[in-house]
């Protein structure tokens, strides 16, 4: 039985071969990278959303390149520690797959049986994470209309993705952990001292969400010393990329190394009954 649910009609979906069904007949053809479109086209905003081919090309380098394996080492470490036998394992805004893949390894070692599935709103993204993991499910769809059942995950994953607590409040099961990262108020800061004119450092947070209990805020940080080609990789792969004058973009590409803080913190909330 897939994780999946068809997003006509809600129902459970099967894999057969090359192609996904419902009892109701919908039907969804796996691409040959290994993923299913379960994004209906009345409800996308653009004809192609998320990132395209060239920011998903730069994130994978960049991520691939280990600047924050840190951050992936503490992840797993979360995934093996909150995830049951048997469980169900869900990656928000899975990208290239470079955090599920460490997770998938580390379970795959560690648990007797668990699936795991990612989604993403960017067919280039989802191509390399079904690429990378070619043993899990992965879907384009978006988080705030997850292709899921109701109660029946284990642990969800969201780093850096929009937050959809209701959705991720409706899917995982009672007593499941959600696993949300987020920018700490240093991250990039030496990134953003050479793009803007007045950088401004991130805002820190301890918000309580209806339905869940804190378990822990954990901090990973830790200084990357980037040649010009990560630093590029790092960038494109960030929202500075649409949002930053061509001025601070002359500046960056002017940079031949720079020293930049990483600084993250992964909050953990365990669903209540």
């Amino acid at each position: 039985m897939s994780l999946f649910t068809c997003p006509i009609c809600s129902l459970p979906l099967i894999r057969e071969g090359q192609v996904y069904r419902c009892s109701e007949g919908h039907c969804y053809d796996v691409s040959r990278e290994g993923y299913v479109n379960l994004l209906p086209a009345n409800r996308k905003h653009s004809k192609n959303p998320g990132d395209d081919k060239a920011m998903a090309a730069s994130r994978a380098r960049f991520l691939d390149g280990g600047w924050y394996s840190p951050l992936r080492d503490a992840l797993c470490s979360l995934a093996v520690r909150h995830m049951p036998d048997g469980g169900a394992f869900l990656d928000a805004g899975c990208g290239e797959g470079y955090y599920t893949q460490g997770i998938f390894s580390v379970l795959a070692g560690s648990k007797g049986s668990f699936r795991l599935s990612g989604i993403d709103i960017s067919k280039s993204a989802l191509k390399m994470a079904a690429r990378r993991v070619p043993d899990g499910e992965f879907a384009v769809a978006s988080v705030y209309r997850l292709p899921v059942s109701s109660d029946s995950i284990s642990l969800l994953l969201d780093c850096f993705s929009p937050l959809a607590i209701d959705e991720y409040r409706r899917v995982l099961r009672p007593g499941g952990v959600f696993i949300y990262v987020v920018p700490a108020p240093r991250h990039l800061i030496e990134l953003k001292n050479v793009l803007y004119e007045r950088p401004y450092e991130n805002s820190e947070d301890a918000v309580e969400y209806q339905g869940f209990e804190y378990l822990d805020i954990l901090p990973v940080s830790g200084l990357m010393s980037l040649d010009s080609g990560a630093l590029l990789d790092l960038f494109h792969m960030t929202p500075y990329a649409w949002k930053t004058p061509k001025e601070g973009v002359e500046r960056l590409e002017a940079v031949t190394r720079l020293d930049v803080t990483m600084d993250f913190r992964v909050h953990i909330f365990r669903r209540l009954a």
